[in-house]
């Protein structure tokens, strides 16, 4: 393994790598060495994030709770044919 030094690192470089790191719970170094890999396309990661925030709402409707759904959307079904046409 290869060691790099950086010189010009400014403060405000210094201090958004600093709470990067301790957002993501790496050392700086290695929160470098991520950011140098994803911006020259070696991130292996993929790039679609997958989020659980509404994973509690998943399976919570009811038939009936389908239903209206359907019904109150069901104008979005129409095609307007003068501006397909």
């Amino acid at each position: 393994m290869k060691t790099l030094s950086l010189r010009g690192i400014d403060d405000e470089l210094a201090d958004a790598l600093k709470k990067k790191a301790q957002r993501t719970g790496t050392s700086i170094n290695r929160t470098v060495l991520n950011l140098i890999r994803k911006s020259i396309g070696l991130d292996k990661k993929k790039l679609t994030r997958v989020y659980h925030d509404l994973d509690e709402l998943a399976g919570t409707w009811s038939e009936n709770d389908e239903r209206e759904f359907e019904t109150k959307t069901q104008f979005f079904h129409k095609i307007d044919e003068e501006i397909w046409s």
